[in-house]
Protein backbone atom coordinates (compact mmCIF):
# COMPACT_ATOMS: atom_id res chain seq x y z
CA UNK A 1 0.00 0.00 0.00
CA UNK A 2 0.67 3.95 -0.45
CA UNK A 3 1.29 6.19 2.53
CA UNK A 4 -1.29 8.99 1.31
CA UNK A 5 0.26 12.25 3.10
CA UNK A 6 -2.37 14.41 1.05
CA UNK A 7 -5.25 13.04 2.85
CA UNK A 8 -4.03 14.38 6.07
CA UNK A 9 -2.16 18.07 4.46
CA UNK A 10 -3.56 18.83 1.60
CA UNK A 11 -0.56 21.25 1.38
CA UNK A 12 2.42 19.32 1.07
CA UNK A 13 4.38 20.08 -2.08
CA UNK A 14 6.81 17.36 -2.06
CA UNK A 15 8.37 14.24 -0.10
CA UNK A 16 10.67 11.87 0.08
CA UNK A 17 9.61 8.38 -1.33
CA UNK A 18 10.94 4.58 -2.23
CA UNK A 19 10.23 3.30 -5.32
CA UNK A 20 8.39 -0.03 -4.63
CA UNK A 21 7.20 -1.05 -8.21
CA UNK A 22 7.85 -0.36 -11.95
CA UNK A 23 4.81 -1.96 -14.20
CA UNK A 24 3.48 -0.96 -17.75
CA UNK A 25 0.49 1.19 -15.42
CA UNK A 26 3.37 3.47 -13.97
CA UNK A 27 5.58 3.66 -10.81
CA UNK A 28 4.67 3.08 -7.46
CA UNK A 29 6.10 4.39 -4.48
CA UNK A 30 6.04 3.61 -0.50
CA UNK A 31 4.56 7.46 -0.09
CA UNK A 32 3.46 9.91 -2.39
CA UNK A 33 1.52 13.53 -2.17
CA UNK A 34 0.22 13.00 -5.55
CA UNK A 35 -3.76 12.67 -5.05
CA UNK A 36 -4.47 10.15 -7.53
CA UNK A 37 -8.08 10.43 -10.05
CA UNK A 38 -11.15 9.68 -7.89
CA UNK A 39 -13.89 11.64 -6.44
CA UNK A 40 -14.37 13.86 -9.55
CA UNK A 41 -11.13 15.56 -8.84
CA UNK A 42 -8.13 15.00 -11.92
CA UNK A 43 -4.80 13.36 -10.52
CA UNK A 44 -2.04 15.12 -9.55
CA UNK A 45 0.76 16.10 -12.54
CA UNK A 46 4.32 16.71 -11.70
CA UNK A 47 7.89 14.92 -11.54
CA UNK A 48 10.22 12.73 -9.73
CA UNK A 49 13.36 13.66 -9.19
CA UNK A 50 16.04 10.55 -9.34
CA UNK A 51 19.58 10.41 -9.66
CA UNK A 52 18.99 8.99 -13.46
CA UNK A 53 17.13 12.23 -13.90
CA UNK A 54 13.90 13.51 -13.65
CA UNK A 55 10.74 11.85 -14.61
CA UNK A 56 7.41 14.13 -15.66
CA UNK A 57 4.55 12.57 -14.18
CA UNK A 58 1.44 13.33 -16.45
CA UNK A 59 -0.77 11.48 -14.61
CA UNK A 60 -1.63 9.70 -10.90
CA UNK A 61 -4.43 6.95 -10.56
CA UNK A 62 -5.47 4.57 -8.51
CA UNK A 63 -3.55 0.94 -8.82
CA UNK A 64 -5.31 -2.59 -9.47
CA UNK A 65 -4.34 -3.48 -5.45
CA UNK A 66 -6.35 -1.76 -2.92
CA UNK A 67 -4.86 1.45 -1.70
CA UNK A 68 -1.82 1.24 -4.11
CA UNK A 69 -0.91 4.72 -6.39
CA UNK A 70 0.50 4.51 -9.60
CA UNK A 71 2.11 7.45 -10.95
CA UNK A 72 2.20 7.70 -14.44
CA UNK A 73 5.01 8.37 -16.35
CA UNK A 74 5.44 10.77 -19.79
CA UNK A 75 6.38 8.95 -22.92
CA UNK A 76 10.10 8.20 -22.82
CA UNK A 77 10.75 9.22 -19.30
CA UNK A 78 13.80 7.65 -17.96
CA UNK A 79 12.51 4.74 -15.23
CA UNK A 80 13.73 4.44 -12.00
CA UNK A 81 14.82 0.84 -10.56
CA UNK A 82 12.92 -0.29 -7.43
CA UNK A 83 14.55 0.78 -3.96
CA UNK A 84 15.65 3.91 -5.82
CA UNK A 85 14.82 6.79 -3.53
CA UNK A 86 13.21 9.55 -5.63
CA UNK A 87 11.64 13.06 -4.39
CA UNK A 88 7.86 13.43 -5.37
CA UNK A 89 7.12 17.61 -6.26
CA UNK A 90 2.91 17.67 -7.42
CA UNK A 91 2.38 20.90 -9.56
CA UNK A 92 1.59 22.79 -6.73
CA UNK A 93 -0.33 25.85 -9.00
CA UNK A 94 -2.57 23.25 -10.86
CA UNK A 95 -3.37 20.97 -7.40
CA UNK A 96 -3.91 24.60 -5.36
CA UNK A 97 -6.71 25.36 -7.66
CA UNK A 98 -8.16 21.99 -7.92
CA UNK A 99 -8.64 22.20 -3.84
CA UNK A 100 -10.27 25.99 -4.17
CA UNK A 101 -12.65 23.97 -6.49
CA UNK A 102 -13.49 20.97 -4.86
CA UNK A 103 -14.23 23.08 -1.54
CA UNK A 104 -16.31 25.77 -4.20
CA UNK A 105 -18.74 22.61 -4.96
CA UNK A 106 -19.18 21.26 -1.16
CA UNK A 107 -20.51 25.08 -0.72
CA UNK A 108 -22.54 24.81 -4.02
CA UNK A 109 -23.73 21.62 -2.02
CA UNK A 110 -25.00 23.49 0.58
CA UNK A 111 -27.06 26.13 -1.03
CA UNK A 112 -28.96 23.51 -3.52
CA UNK A 113 -31.27 21.03 -1.75
CA UNK A 114 -30.99 17.95 -4.49
CA UNK A 115 -29.16 14.93 -4.49
CA UNK A 116 -25.53 14.74 -6.63
CA UNK A 117 -25.78 13.07 -9.65
CA UNK A 118 -22.43 13.45 -10.90
CA UNK A 119 -19.82 16.10 -10.37
CA UNK A 120 -15.93 17.45 -11.67
CA UNK A 121 -13.49 19.31 -10.63
CA UNK A 122 -11.26 21.27 -12.81
CA UNK A 123 -8.78 23.65 -12.94
CA UNK A 124 -10.41 26.59 -14.09
CA UNK A 125 -13.67 25.56 -14.58
CA UNK A 126 -16.09 22.72 -12.43
CA UNK A 127 -19.26 21.43 -12.26
CA UNK A 128 -21.80 19.30 -10.07
CA UNK A 129 -25.06 17.45 -11.27
CA UNK A 130 -28.08 17.66 -8.78
CA UNK A 131 -31.36 15.96 -9.33
CA UNK A 132 -33.97 18.59 -9.12
CA UNK A 133 -36.91 19.69 -11.00
CA UNK A 134 -36.45 22.98 -12.17
CA UNK A 135 -33.13 25.07 -12.46
CA UNK A 136 -32.04 27.37 -9.53
CA UNK A 137 -31.77 30.89 -9.39
CA UNK A 138 -28.41 32.13 -10.74
CA UNK A 139 -28.03 35.38 -9.16
CA UNK A 140 -29.13 34.43 -5.78
CA UNK A 141 -26.88 31.19 -6.37
CA UNK A 142 -24.01 33.17 -6.91
CA UNK A 143 -24.89 35.44 -4.15
CA UNK A 144 -24.57 32.77 -1.81
CA UNK A 145 -21.51 31.40 -2.81
CA UNK A 146 -19.87 34.84 -2.66
CA UNK A 147 -21.43 34.96 1.09
CA UNK A 148 -19.94 31.83 2.34
CA UNK A 149 -17.04 32.13 0.75
CA UNK A 150 -16.40 35.84 2.22
CA UNK A 151 -17.25 34.70 5.53
CA UNK A 152 -14.04 32.46 5.36
CA UNK A 153 -15.49 29.46 7.41
CA UNK A 154 -12.67 26.84 8.56
CA UNK A 155 -12.75 23.80 6.66
CA UNK A 156 -11.49 20.61 8.32
CA UNK A 157 -10.68 16.70 7.54
CA UNK A 158 -12.04 13.95 9.52
CA UNK A 159 -12.72 10.20 10.10
CA UNK A 160 -16.02 8.73 11.14
CA UNK A 161 -16.59 4.92 11.02
CA UNK A 162 -17.94 2.89 8.97
CA UNK A 163 -21.11 2.18 11.32
CA UNK A 164 -21.73 5.38 12.13
CA UNK A 165 -22.07 6.85 8.62
CA UNK A 166 -24.64 3.53 8.32
CA UNK A 167 -26.47 4.94 10.73
CA UNK A 168 -26.66 8.73 9.15
CA UNK A 169 -27.42 7.51 5.19
CA UNK A 170 -28.12 11.50 4.48
CA UNK A 171 -24.66 12.26 4.78
CA UNK A 172 -23.85 10.95 1.61
CA UNK A 173 -25.45 12.57 -1.09
CA UNK A 174 -24.39 11.53 -3.96
CA UNK A 175 -27.20 8.94 -5.52
CA UNK A 176 -24.79 6.83 -7.79
CA UNK A 177 -21.15 6.60 -6.12
CA UNK A 178 -20.84 5.53 -2.48
CA UNK A 179 -18.37 5.80 -0.14
CA UNK A 180 -15.75 3.11 -0.08
CA UNK A 181 -16.28 0.79 3.01
CA UNK A 182 -14.16 -1.95 4.11
CA UNK A 183 -11.22 -0.59 5.97
CA UNK A 184 -13.08 0.72 8.99
CA UNK A 185 -13.20 3.92 8.44
CA UNK A 186 -14.38 7.13 5.75
CA UNK A 187 -13.25 9.87 5.81
CA UNK A 188 -14.48 13.40 5.57
CA UNK A 189 -14.70 16.93 5.06
CA UNK A 190 -16.28 19.49 7.26
CA UNK A 191 -17.02 22.96 6.27
CA UNK A 192 -17.80 24.30 9.70
CA UNK A 193 -21.37 25.03 9.82
CA UNK A 194 -22.36 24.71 6.45
CA UNK A 195 -21.40 20.98 4.89
CA UNK A 196 -20.62 17.98 6.04
CA UNK A 197 -19.86 15.20 3.87
CA UNK A 198 -17.99 11.59 3.27
CA UNK A 199 -14.97 13.18 0.67
CA UNK A 200 -11.67 11.96 -0.30
CA UNK A 201 -10.44 14.96 -1.73
CA UNK A 202 -8.03 17.83 -1.59
CA UNK A 203 -9.10 21.02 0.14
CA UNK A 204 -8.11 24.61 1.29
CA UNK A 205 -8.01 25.29 4.82
CA UNK A 206 -11.07 28.24 4.65
CA UNK A 207 -13.25 28.66 2.22
CA UNK A 208 -12.08 32.46 1.99
CA UNK A 209 -9.21 30.87 -0.02
CA UNK A 210 -11.20 30.22 -2.96
CA UNK A 211 -11.34 33.70 -4.10
CA UNK A 212 -14.09 35.12 -6.48
CA UNK A 213 -15.97 32.69 -8.58
CA UNK A 214 -19.14 32.69 -10.60
CA UNK A 215 -21.71 30.80 -11.95
CA UNK A 216 -21.34 29.42 -15.38
CA UNK A 217 -24.79 27.58 -17.57
CA UNK A 218 -26.65 26.20 -15.57
CA UNK A 219 -27.98 22.91 -17.96
CA UNK A 220 -30.69 21.01 -18.41
CA UNK A 221 -29.28 17.41 -18.72
CA UNK A 222 -32.49 15.09 -17.85
CA UNK A 223 -36.21 15.62 -16.81
CA UNK A 224 -34.49 15.91 -13.15
CA UNK A 225 -30.88 16.34 -14.11
CA UNK A 226 -29.38 19.97 -14.02
CA UNK A 227 -25.83 21.30 -14.27
CA UNK A 228 -23.85 24.03 -12.69
CA UNK A 229 -20.93 24.79 -13.86
CA UNK A 230 -18.89 27.14 -11.69
CA UNK A 231 -15.88 29.48 -12.88
CA UNK A 232 -13.09 31.68 -10.99
CA UNK A 233 -13.32 35.71 -11.20
CA UNK A 234 -15.99 37.74 -10.71
CA UNK A 235 -19.37 37.34 -11.62
CA UNK A 236 -20.56 39.62 -14.81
Amino acid sequence: MTEELFREDSYLKSCEAIVTAVTDAGIELDRTVFYPTGGGQPGDVGVLRTSGGDVAIIDTIKGDAPGVIVHVPADGAPLPNVGDAVGAEIDWERRHKHMRMHTALHLLCALVDGQITGAQVGADKSRIDFNIPENPDKVALAAGLKKLVDADHPVHHGWIEDEVLDAQPDLVRSMSVQPPRGVGRIRTIDVQGVDLQPCGGTHVKATGEIGSLRIGKIENKGKQNRRINILFGESA
